[in-house]
């Protein structure tokens, strides 16, 4: 599975959301220099975030979680940035003929195990991947 550079940088920067004390506004320069993420583009991902629900926005000030980080999952990300049920029809190679009719030389495969990654992604919260990626010691 190939997923976008945009949900990688909406990943972090809701793990360095995480990090903030529950409701505190974060200015997106604050968030960029934090996850070592690209201003300018981080603000279109970020304002993306706002409008799917994920984040809140106050205007000249930044965003804030708009749920705690246990309450978001990858799998909303995700479908937030990709487009609803873009990882569900997604062929492995990409391929936009991929079909039961037409499969990939993978199909057989990807279809056994897409449903596995999209529950692990629907049980796996932002809150998860900040604990799992924080340094020894400081979890």
């Amino acid at each position: 599975m190939r997923l976008s550079r945009e949900c990688r940088y909406a990943i972090e920067a809701l793990v360095a959301f995480a990090g903030h004390p529950p409701g505190e506004v974060v200015d997106a320069r604050a968030i960029a220099a934090e996850a070592g993420l690209p201003l300018p583009y981080l603000q279109k991902i970020l304002r993306e975030l706002a409008i799917g629900g994920i984040l809140t926005s106050q205007r000249g000030h930044g965003y804030a979680l708009a749920r705690g980080p246990h309450a978001i999952t990858i799998a909303e990300v995700l479908d937030n940035i990709e487009g609803d049920g873009a990882l569900e029809a997604r062929c492995i190679f990409w391929r936009e003929d991929c079909s039961n009719d037409d499969p990939c030389e993978l199909h057989f495969r990807w279809r056994e195990l897409r449903p596995q990654i999209l529950r692990t992604l629907t049980e796996t919260t932002i809150a998860d991947v900040r604990e799992a990626n924080a340094p020894i010691g400081a979890q």
